[in-house]
């Protein structure tokens, strides 16, 4: 039955590589991923930073099954009233800072890329982007034309033109953007893909001088960072500095697929007039997802989880040292963990599968090991975790 499943997955389901992990997941319940086996693995990704309380969280389920049987799709976005949607933008709202107070929902990350890029060009009536070396912001041909990497890029062009530039923190390139024709500056807070690098105070503090001067949108991307897992609940907080524009997925959905993005509701408005209709989606705000998101928004504010976040960094980063490590980067529960090289890393996933936990690699950064467990693991599973990959890599 097992290899049968399996062969139903390789045979039936488009492949994102030619070697998928393929773990046989079953169940998920708090920090733990079952296989069809019975075994269970602490998961240290939580989807790629999404569960951020966990699997099936009780809230949650319950909002989901509530909502579910009252109604699920009835309109496309933004036609008709439905409680889900406008409760959970007005929670999201609450959080934020005053310029940040009219959220469109959408369906993922890439999506919520796409319609902030949009939203620049309406609003501006410029064409260029700014974008990082390095950056991931989705995959759909609006992010990808953000991608400077070509070997993930090269295979579908032509792309979108116009799209400038420059290294991380390298503040003095930003003199040499053409800025009368940049619509908007995009970029992570931290590069997540890069494996967890952040942006310093200074650079972000010159993008927004830049954006201001020359009237361009500053768009942060927050789809990784959001909802606690640095420590703040959005990462631009540890800055200071506050974009035109905050997009937002993974964590934002609960656990379903989500992505938002959040401006000024002046510049939003513009989406809706010449043309009417300028941006829309079917099912962005599904009111089952949107029931999932809110409720756990609603958990990880009762809980203290993110007041925890520095204290669980410090747990990992006290208990990961190691001849095979050079370097630990990134701030919270996003952590990239440099062994020697991509083989090194892939072989010690596969080790760890056999101690009980789940990890991963980064997509510009493959000799490093992807920490973004669920805010709610515990100390005693941090350092389990951590005792458990120092004798993988001892095994290694």
């Amino acid at each position: 039955m097992h290899a049968f499943a399996r062969q139903t997955f390789l045979e039936n389901m488009a492949q994102t590589s030619p070697n998928p992990l393929a773990l046989h997941v079953v169940r998920a319940e708090g920090n733990y991923l079952f296989d069809v086996d019975g075994r269970k693995y602490l998961d240290l990704i939580a989807g790629i930073s999404v569960c951020n309380v966990g699997h099936q969280h009780p809230k949650v389920v319950a909002a989901v099954q509530k909502q579910a049987s009252e109604f699920m799709h009835v309109m496309v976005y933004g036609e008709t009233v439905q409680t889900p949607q406008s409760t959970y933008a007005k929670q999201l709202i609450h959080l934020l800072p005053a310029s940040l107070d009219c959220c469109y929902f959408v369906n993922s990350g890439a999506e919520a890329i796409d319609g902030a890029m949009k939203l620049a060009k309406r609003v501006t009536h410029k064409t260029d982007f700014v974008a990082l070396v390095d950056a991931y912001h989705g995959s759909t041909q609006g992010p990808l034309s953000l991608m400077s990497n070509d070997y993930y890029s090269q295979a579908f062009r032509p792309l979108l033109p116009s799209v400038h530039f420059v290294k991380q923190n390298d503040i003095a390139a930003l003199a040499n953007i053409p800025w009368d024709r940049v619509a908007g500056v995009i970029t992570e807070v931290v590069q997540a893909e890069r494996g967890d690098q952040w942006s310093s105070a200074e650079f972000l503090q010159s993008l927004r001088a830049y954006c201001d001067a020359h009237c361009a949108l500053l768009i942060f991307d927050e789809i990784q960072t959001g909802f606690g897992r640095t420590g703040k609940l959005f990462a631009f907080e540890h800055a200071g500095i506050v974009p035109d524009v905050l997009v937002l997925g993974k964590a934002l959905g609960g656990g379903m697929p989500m992505g938002a993005f959040i401006s000024d509701r002046a510049l939003m408005a513009q989406l809706s007039d010449q043309p009417i209709l300028g941006h829309i989606t079917t099912f962005g705000g599904h009111p089952v997802v949107a029931a999932a998101g809110c409720a756990a928004l609603e958990v990880l504010l009762e809980s203290t989880w993110i007041d925890e976040v520095s204290k669980k960094e410090s747990i990992f980063r006290a208990g990961l040292v190691h001849p095979s490590i050079k370097a630990i980067h990134g701030k919270g529960l996003m952590l990239a963990v440099e062994l020697a090289n991509f083989e090194t890393v892939q072989l010690c996933i596969q080790k760890m599968l056999n101690k009980g936990l789940f990890s991963d690699w980064f997509l510009f950064a493959p000799n490093c090991l992807r920490l973004s467990p669920p805010l709610s693991i515990t100390e005693a599973e941090i350092q389990l975790a951590c005792t458990q990959i120092l004798e993988v890599l001892e095994e290694m």
